[in-house]
């Protein structure tokens, strides 16, 4: 079958290896997102008279069946093809014949590619936060169970100050609530379509993008046709802006847990099904998962870099480099997704040790509550702080879990907030399952019938 771009030529074996690239092996994950908007195209076609009801019926029976023998491993994209767009084009035409090549009138594969790129992301994302949003509730729950349990407040990694338990993961709960609010930024951002825009100059036909954008579900247009084309690698490195913050964090909550499982601090218990071995010294229990979580947020961020490289330099409207943006957009969002999920699970079943936690307040971390105290008694700050720390041996009998109670202001030990955090974490649950129905509702409409991306 031809190339959506055949002439009187072939193109030469190298050439044509090198700038199909690894397109042919990605566009597997975005053969129903493809679909989906060539259903919305022909719907479009048919109203405007460029497609009568049978033939865009016919079409649309024919992309459902392409989508079934995906899901079944019999729709193949070759080398040949270059890409998913290819493929579906030519076997449309392979089936339904003249019809089948009416169907990227008024298209170009600029369009078509970012409009599967934003189904995509827009479907992985809500996948990312209802993800990011069970790691918040793994967190929320420990915190509260936790909320008094001593443990102490580290600077520069030295014993610092008293702390708890509830407090070190309410922190972590906090920021993944913050994490959830860029999400949702990012998913604003993408959730805009550019079908219609062509190859960055739109068509002198009156198509109607708007019907098109609702048929696929998306909040709005993508109005100005070159941009929509400029935006491409734009929005995919926003998408991995957020979840280059997830994912940092979820590399210093690994971090952490390494930490404060290794027997010389023995705060926390690792499950042992959590942990592999070692293939020489029988007695390793490796926290490999929480390691690679630390590894991995590299693979996320340099995602991230690698588009915005690739993007600084270019002129405006549609440039060849902007496929290299496809493979990191892709990779980084599943490398994400698959550190969130893994660090949900540490936290579900994470053991603490209450004994090691307390046996760590050594005489030292209570010296600025000290101080402190001879503040309220009427020494200036700057004497109480020599003071106390002439005498640090005068600290040790005092009680953890009674220094720790004296800690009630907004944010501290004593009150976390925890009620106000989960109240956000439900709000970000409930607008995950609006958006999440109203996304299938208008898929499912598009195809009459239940039609799910994942």
């Amino acid at each position: 079958m031809s190339k959506l771009w055949q002439k009187d030529y072939d193109l030469n074996c190298e050439v044509e290896a090198f700038t199909v690239g690894n397109d042919h092996l990605l566009d597997r994950e975005l053969v129903n997102a493809d679909c989906l908007g060539s259903m919305a195209q022909a719907r479009m076609l048919a109203k405007i008279g460029i497609l009568t009801a049978e033939e865009a019926e016919a079409l649309v029976r024919e992309l459902k069946a392409v989508v079934r023998l995906a899901r079944k491993g019999e729709f193949v994209i070759r080398l040949q093809d270059e890409d998913v767009h290819t493929a579906v084009e030519n076997h449309l035409t392979q089936v339904l014949g003249e019809v089948g090549k009416k169907i990227h009138t008024c298209r170009s594969r600029n369009d078509q590619v970012i409009v599967d790129l934003r189904l995509y992301g827009k479907d992985r994302l809500l996948s990312i936060i209802a993800d990011v949003a069970t790691l918040a509730g793994a967190l929320a729950r420990f915190s509260e169970k936790h909320r008094l349990l001593p443990m102490v407040g580290r600077t520069h990694m030295q014993r610092a100050m008293p702390s708890t338990v509830g407090l070190w993961a309410g922190a972590y709960l906090e920021s993944m609530l913050d994490n959830l609010d860029l999400l949702w930024a990012a998913y604003q951002v993408n959730d805009q379509c550019p079908l219609g825009s062509a190859a960055s100059y739109g068509v002198p036909i009156p198509i109607d993008r708007q019907l098109t954008s609702d048929l696929l579900g998306f909040a709005r247009v993508q109005n100005n046709v070159l941009y929509a084309n400029n935006s491409r690698g734009k929005t995919e490195s926003v998408i991995l802006s957020a979840l280059a913050q997830v994912a940092v964090d979820l590399s210093r909550l690994a971090q952490d847990l390494i930490l404060f499982s290794m027997p010389e601090f023995g705060y926390f218990r690792l499950p042992k099904d959590l942990c592999s071995g070692s293939s020489i010294m029988p007695q390793k229990r490796n926290p490999c998962g929480a390691e690679l979580v630390r590894a991995k947020t590299a693979d996320v961020t340099t995602c991230l870099v690698r588009i915005l490289e690739i993007l600084k330099g270019l002129p405006s409207g549609y440039n060849r480099d902007l496929q290299e943006t496809k493979e990191p957009f892709m990779k980084g969002m599943a490398t994400a997704q698959s550190c969130v999920r893994i660090m949900a699970l540490m936290m579900e079943r994470l053991e603490v040790v209450p004994e090691a936690l307390r046996a760590a307040f050594h005489p030292e971390v209570y010296a600025t509550d000290r101080a402190l105290e001879l503040v309220v008694e009427g020494v200036p700050f700057r004497d109480a702080y020599r003071e106390v720390g002439l005498h640090l041996e005068d600290l040790a009998n005092l009680d953890p879990d009674q220094v720790i109670k004296q800690r009630t202001h907004q944010g501290t030990s004593g009150d976390l907030g925890l009620e106000a955090a989960i109240a956000r974490l439900e709000s970000h649950q409930e607008r995950h399952d609006r958006e999440r129905e109203r996304f299938d509702q208008a898929l499912g409409k598009l195809c009459g019938e239940e039609w799910p991306l994942r």
